[in-house]
This record gives C-alpha cells, sequence and structure tokens, in this order.
C-alpha cells in the first residue's frame, strides 16, 4: 500500500538520525489523544526498525518491527522500567517478513507475519513468551497486519483491517470473515474484558481506538486520536495510534516512532471510561 511504503522510507530516513531526547508534555501534543492524558515517555534503548506492534507484561515491552532493506521481521524485548534492550529474535518465514500488531496471552505472544502486501499470504505464530521458541503456525491466504487474543479465538486484521478474520481454535480451527464496522484502519489491537480495542488510521493525520463487542462486532466507542511530533525540527509528525498500542486497565501505551523509538504512557480519564452507553468498558474502572 502506498502509504506504507512511505512510512517506510520514512522510517528509514529517521533512523540516521542523530537520537533525541525524551520528549515532555510540552513537545508532545498532549490533547490530542481524547479523554487522556500524557504520563510520561520511554526511550526504547537499541536498534528497532520499522515499528509495527507492542505488548506488555509484568516486567516487559515487546515490540514487532520490519526491515524493510533486508526483508526481515523481529521479535524485540524490553525492559518495562528502564527501556533497556534485552533479546530479539528473528520472525522471517521465506517471502512473509512483515510481523504486524500482536498480543500476550497467558505464556504465549501471537504474532501475524505476512508478506509486504495486500491480498497475499501470512502465517500466525504462537510463540512461548520465556523461550522465544514457535509452538505453532497457522497459514492464511491474505496479508494480516494484527491480531487479538480471547481463549481459544484469535481475530486478525487483514491489510488496512477491512475484513476481520475469526480462528476458533476450539472448533477444529474453523474460520470466519467479517468485515470491519468501521472506517478505521486498525494497525494494532487487543481484547480487553472480551471486548476487541483496536487503534490505527482515519487520515494521514488523526486515528482512532475503538471498542469493538464481541461475538457481535457491532463498534461500541471511539476515542480520537491526533498526531505526535516525531522530529520536531522537520515538523515530522504521526497519529499516536500510527502502529503499536497495548492498553492495561486505565494505561495506554502507544509507540508510533520508526526511530527514535519512545513509548508513549497516557491514562483515561473517567470520561473515557464511564462512555458505555452502548456497553461499553465499564470493567476497565474497576482495574
Amino acid at each position: 500500500m502506498f502509504r506504507k511504503a512511505i512510512h517506510a522510507a520514512l522510517a528509514a530516513f529517521v533512523m540516521c538520525l542523530p537520537n533525541l531526547p525524551t520528549a515532555s508534555a510540552s513537545t508532545a501534543r498532549v490533547s490530542a489523544i481524547e479523554h487522556a492524558q500524557l504520563l510520561g515517555v520511554l526511550n526504547l534503548q537499541g536498534e528497532l526498525f520499522h515499528v509495527q506492534g507492542i505488548d506488555l507484561d509484568g516486567q516487559h515491552i515487546w515490540v514487532t518491527s520490519v526491515d524493510v532493506r533486508s526483508q526481515r521481521g523481529y521479535l524485540h524485548e524490553f525492559d518495562r522500567a528502564t527501556g533497556k534492550f534485552l533479546r530479539r529474535i528473528e520472525l522471517t518465514d521465506g517471502e512473509r517478513y512483515h510481523p504486524g500488531g500482536f498480543s500476550i496471552s497467558g505464556n504465549s505472544i501471537w504474532i501475524p507475519v505476512a508478506e509486504y502486501r495486500a491480498h497475499s499470504s501470512a502465517v500466525l505464530e504462537e510463540i512461548d513468551i520465556d523461550t522465544l521458541q514457535v509452538r505453532r503456525k497457522i497459514y492464511v491466504a491474505d496479508h494480516l497486519g494484527c491480531v487479538a487474543v480471547a481463549g481459544d479465538r484469535l481475530v486478525a486484521g487483514n491489510w488496512d483491517s477491512k475484513q476481520f478474520y475469526i480462528f476458533n481454535q476450539r472448533a477444529g480451527g474453523s474460520v470466519q470473515v467479517v468485515p470491519n464496522p468501521t472506517r478505521t484502519r486498525y494497525q494494532d489491537m487487543k481484547f480487553i474484558d472480551g471486548q476487541l480495542v483496536a487503534s490505527g488510521l482515519s487520515t494521514w493525520h488523526s486515528g482512532a481506538i475503538d471498542w469493538i463487542d464481541f461475538p457481535s462486532m457491532k463498534l461500541v466507542q471511539t476515542l480520537r486520536t491526533g498526531t505526535a511530533d516525531l522530529v520536531p525540527s522537520l515538523d515530522y509528525v504521526r497519529p499516536y495510534t500510527d502502529e503499536g498500542m497495548a492498553l492495561r486497565g486505565r494505561d495506554l501505551y502507544l509507540l508510533p516512532d520508526s526511530g527514535p523509538n519512545r513509548l508513549f504512557h497516557f491514562r483515561l480519564d473517567d470520561v473515557a471510561l464511564a462512555r458505555n452507553g452502548l456497553g461499553g468498558p465499564v470493567a476497565l474502572a474497576r482495574k
């Protein structure tokens, strides 16, 4: 897709620039996440390529990235407190080298690795979080760019998440394909308290975080997002929801950069959590 190609070129350019200091509330557009307050920004140390997705466990930050030049995909592990680089593994599977938005479920990390083009192919990899060994692979005849996990169900979005693939591992691996109920081009998504929380792009300079009821796949609520200044001297901005997103209770984590790599930590306010007229995420308020 044209947008992804442009971002890949910009990512390669930005990674040649000197590392920037940690952003502050004055340099980031803190009002750009609806009903959220910026709490801090953490620099992730070590080499990252074009960022695709993030997730967190108690002690670690996990990131997927794609090296477009060498056509290689990776999973990186960082210390959650310091941002120090710990480990990485390569995810490349033949022509499939584009890892996407991913999800941690129990002791497993589920990652889609796809060809870098629409209407292609992908493999969903289940990786042991301790050994980083691949437990299983599920091959799909389409590009998959993000995946969320809820028990025996996997929900994956294809290129720009125009369609969702719903995998039922208990029912013999059956697959259902349903349309995206919104126009948001999701890049990363997670299951939170039984709902699908997905983030992505609305326009070049705006995005959204959507709560989608499961299994009805009906939109529950939307938080609008704007842009972060990634290279202020060049006025290089990207929507906060351009790439990685994770949500833990009220704590929202966004990683739009592709070098320097800054993890933005927001806190959702009571207004965001109270907008539950259609069955919104009131359970988050209890965490």
